[in-house]
């Protein structure tokens, strides 16, 4: 049987009951206009949902899903969602057989670092990142080179091999503490460019002197916004609070009314009063605030992570089935080891 053939569940009563919970959840999302979220569309992808939530039983596994991906995702058949943080310990946590990370391949390598005994897969290897394959563990060593007296700092979009480089990982809700925390004066950040800024100027409000050396990464999804939209949407919409992510340039940072990690945009949201709000991000996490906080009401301005929509739940079934070698991410022991002490390092800082 082909692995693309989605099984019958048993009753129509349990795929009519399955529509219904999608539907409670999907209806909601109106940021998505790749899809029309009714009755209709949450019974076309009913049997495929029952069946992975099926197999995730059978197989002993988890699924990890990062904000970023498709709601059908998050809301279908995803055990934990949120950023990378949170998901990092979600990971830690885990004691799953198997591990199925719906997100990019830098997260899986992570949770195979935090959870060396369970299967690690995704559901499509070439859901890649900008950041994490502008830097490699060679290039970061001669840039350690050049600046022997750095503390290396890298942001969790990373490889493995560059995580093994390290001092310690960063994600975007402790980068400053930890930054700020780091006992040298001149650090090497890396592979973020604009987050680099983004250090240097919250390091000059904290009173903190510090030297901050960058590679030029930058993601793909928030070095494209236009400080124009900000100033455009604040004259048509009074009232109006951006909010963006520290991975986008200065020029939209400054001009925002919150910069934060993914999951302290949504609780900076969900928290607070306004009649509008334009989400810098990418569109996964709107998504996600319109399920979850119906009463919000959205300014386009968010974009699409093309590596983020490389998965979909036929690839996570398929993955269940039958994983393809090249889906199951394996790390030379040693080089696991030194990139977990950067990540635990990670956690007894934050």
């Amino acid at each position: 049987m082909s692995l693309t053939t989605i099984e019958t569940p048993s009753t129509e009563a349990e795929v009519e009951k399955e529509a219904e919970r999608l539907l409670v959840k999907l209806m909601h999302v109106e940021c998505d206009t790749r899809h029309s979220w009714n009755i209709e569309t949450c019974r076309s992808i009913a049997p495929l949902t029952l069946e992975i939530n099926a197999l995730k039983e059978e197989k002993e596994a988890v699924i990890l899903a990062h904000s970023y991906v498709e709601p059908e995702i998050v809301y279908g058949v995803a055990d934990f969602s949120g950023d990378s943080y949170m998901l990092s310990m979600r990971a830690k946590e885990a004691q799953a057989k198997k591990i199925v990370f719906s997100g990019v391949v830098f997260m899986a390598e992570t949770a195979k670092i935090l959870s060396p005994n369970a299967e690690v897969v995704v559901p499509d290897r070439n859901s890649g990142c900008s950041l994490a394959d502008s830097l490699t563990g060679e290039q970061l060593r001669e840039l350690k080179a050049a600046y022997p007296d750095a503390g290396v700092v890298c942001y969790i979009n990373s490889t493995a091999e560059v995580k093994a480089e390290c001092d310690v990982c960063v994600t975007s809700s402790n980068v400053y503490k930890i930054v700020a925390a780091m006992p040298q004066k001149r650090i090497l950040f890396v592979p973020d460019r604009l987050m680099a800024d983004n250090i240097r100027v919250e390091m000059t409000k904290m009173g903190i002197e510090k030297e901050i050396i960058s590679s030029d990464g930058t993601c793909i999804v928030h070095d494209q916004f236009d400080p124009n939209l900000i100033t455009e949407s604040r004259d048509k919409f009074p009232g109006l609070k951006v909010v963006s992510h520290p991975e986008c340039t200065l020029d939209i940072t400054s001009e925002s009314d919150f910069v934060g990690s993914t999951g302290n945009m949504m609780n900076y949201v969900k928290e607070t009063e306004a009649p509008y709000f334009m989400m810098l991000t990418e569109c996964g996490l709107v998504e996600r605030i319109e399920v979850e906080s119906p009463e919000k009401r959205f300014i386009s301005g968010c974009k699409l992570c093309p590596y983020m929509k490389m998965n979909s739940l036929e690839k996570i079934r398929d993955v269940l089935i039958a994983p393809k070698p090249r889906q199951i991410i394996e790390l030379d022991e040693t080089l696991r080891l030194r990139a977990h002490k950067a990540i635990n390092r990670m956690f007894e800082m934050s």
